[in-house]
């Protein structure tokens, strides 16, 4: 089955309506809005306890870890189960965990129990629902809307999901000051809702008769991926800047101990990336076909390596304000090439498998990157560990620009055919 082939989201004899009236696609960004909200908003708050408790920002790299694992061990699982069962009921039923864990850390900080480990078990069970959630979220959105206006959803949904990731820290970080561990109950109110809107989606996805199970049919999203070279280099090259580029889990260091801003700044160091990816996402929405994708994602990944490198040398906290800024425009153009390529391109019959594998890319965005970040830090201190992942970061995107040269010649996402 081509591209071409996927069955639309609605009947071509009947007019689709327009994006903003579709209720569907409304409660999709709405459900994982908040669902977003929650996580950052949990990130920041855990991250921020545990420093309290151990002092040692490797603990803040194990964090990332602890939610990155699951999604590397169970991204195949996660796919397969995307592709044989009703979506809209799996997002639901991921909510619920992530209502389950929220709870169990409410009732671990209320027992005064202040140990790093129990904590990071449950970020494990959290991190799992995680992989389940990522992937259904990015397999279901083609089936809510038509290729014709495919593009400007992912734009939109894009936009909300940083305006999530700008309001979620936000939200984390004042909510500590003002209510300590009282903040886990807010979190977990956001992932309520999350559930809520999932269940009110109308539209049951109907899923194609599966295919026999094998090994064939575990492994079709690798095949997918390797055997479509530009799909393959979107998806690695996000993976790869993402690995050397994290800095988020590090930014409790640099608010406590380099700029001295405290919780409040902090919330507010979290939540400037989703300002600067925002308002590039908000630009993206109104560009229903930008031209020049190919050379703009490698010049917008050169940026993202270069922001690192200024805010890991900055001591003003300003300046680092700018920096993250900076950094996560810089991310937006990343993520609206790569979401609107792998999953425009992808048949819907393996549309979770191959967002499976792109989903281990986007977790690893903010965990993988924050245990390498951590665990360097650790030997080489925190400022030296966020620089050399902005100068290897620039050096990634110079090195994907030559080994996959198809790249540079994309265009505009909406003719791109495989």
């Amino acid at each position: 089955m081509s591209a071409d082939d996927d069955a639309p989201a609605s009947d071509d004899s009947e007019p689709e309506p327009p994006l903003l009236r579709n209720r569907d696609f409304l409660l999709f960004v709405l459900c994982r809005t908040t669902n977003v909200i929650g996580v950052h908003a949990l990130t920041v708050a855990v991250g921020w306890h545990v420093y309290q408790i151990s002092g040692d920002p490797v603990d803040l790299g194990l964090i990332g870890l602890a939610q990155f694992a699951p999604a590397l061990v169970l991204f195949l699982v996660a796919g397969i189960v995307a592709d044989r069962f009703e979506r809209r009921g799996i997002i639901i039923i991921c909510n619920a965990v992530h209502v389950i864990a929220v709870g169990m850390l409410i009732a671990l900080f209320h027992s005064n129990a202040l140990a790093v480990g129990p904590v990071l078990a449950i970020l494990v069970v959290h991190g799992a629902a995680r992989s389940f959630f990522h992937t259904t979220t990015q397999a279901i959105l083609p089936n809510l809307v038509s290729k014709q206006v495919f593009p400007r959803a992912v734009a939109f949904a894009s936009s909300a999901n940083k305006g999530a990731q700008l309001l979620g820290p936000a939200l984390g970080g004042l909510l500590i000051a003002w209510l300590d561990h009282g903040a886990y109950t807010a979190i977990l109110i956001a992932f309520v809702a999350a559930g809520l809107a999932a269940a009110m989606i109308g539209r049951r996805i109907k899923v194609l008769a599966p295919e026999p199970f094998s090994i064939a049919t575990i492994v079709g999203g690798f095949n997918y991926v390797w055997h479509n070279k530009i799909v393959l280099g979107a998806i690695s090259i996000d993976l790869m800047a993402v690995l050397f580029g994290g800095v988020m889990g590090l930014l409790p260091v640099f608010a406590a101990d380099i700029l001295h801003v405290g919780p409040d700044g902090l919330g507010l160091m979290r939540a400037t990336p989703g300002a600067g990816s925002l308002i590039v996402g908000l630009i993206l929405t109104q560009m229903p076909a930008p031209g020049r994708m190919g050379p703009a994602l490698f010049i917008s990944v050169t940026i993202f390596g270069l922001s690192i490198v200024v805010f890991s040398l900055s001591t003003s906290f300003w300046l680092s304000i700018a920096a993250l800024a900076v950094y996560g425009a810089a991310d937006m153009i990343s993520v609206y090439v790569r979401q609107t390529l792998v999953q425009i391109a992808t048949p819907d019959h393996m549309r979770g498998r191959v967002s499976a594998v792109n989903s281990v890319s986007i977790n690893a965005s903010n965990e993988l990157g924050d245990f390498r970040a951590g665990i360097m830090a650790g030997g080489i201190g925190s400022v030296g560990a966020v620089l050399v992942g902005g100068v290897v970061t620039v050096g990634i995107a110079g090195l994907w620009a030559y080994m996959f040269p198809a790249m540079r010649k994309v265009d505009r996402l909406d003719q791109y055919r495989t």
